[in-house]
């Protein structure tokens, strides 16, 4: 098969986002040479999650921040990010300190 042949072959997209108890999960087929945005437009992602939208929300590709302008390959797993309830920093302090006390 010819390289430009490999290149237009339609991609399969998998989307996850995680919330606090449940997991929303879309598999799409998309043209080849789609965007991260395309695909979460494409998914329903806002409509079902008002909260977000194309300016507010992090995404990654297997645990790898990127970008919407990000281009897609096949078998991609964007994943949206949840804000951080608490400071990572600041939770290993804490459990320092809480270690220390019961030495």
């Amino acid at each position: 098969m010819a390289q430009s042949d490999a290149t237009s072959q339609p991609l399969r997209i998998h989307i996850v986002y995680a919330q606090a108890n449940s997991v929303w999960q879309k598999t799409l087929t998309l043209p080849a040479g789609a965007t991260v945005q395309f695909a979460l437009m494409r998914s329903g992602f806002f409509e079902a999650f008002p909260e977000w939208t194309p300016e507010t929300v992090a995404v990654g590709i297997y645990g790898k921040r990127c970008q919407l302008p990000h281009v897609l390959h096949d078998q991609d797993r964007i994943e949206i990010y949840r804000p951080l309830v608490y400071d990572p920093m600041e939770s290993r302090r804490r459990r320092a300190r809480h270690k220390s006390r019961k030495k």
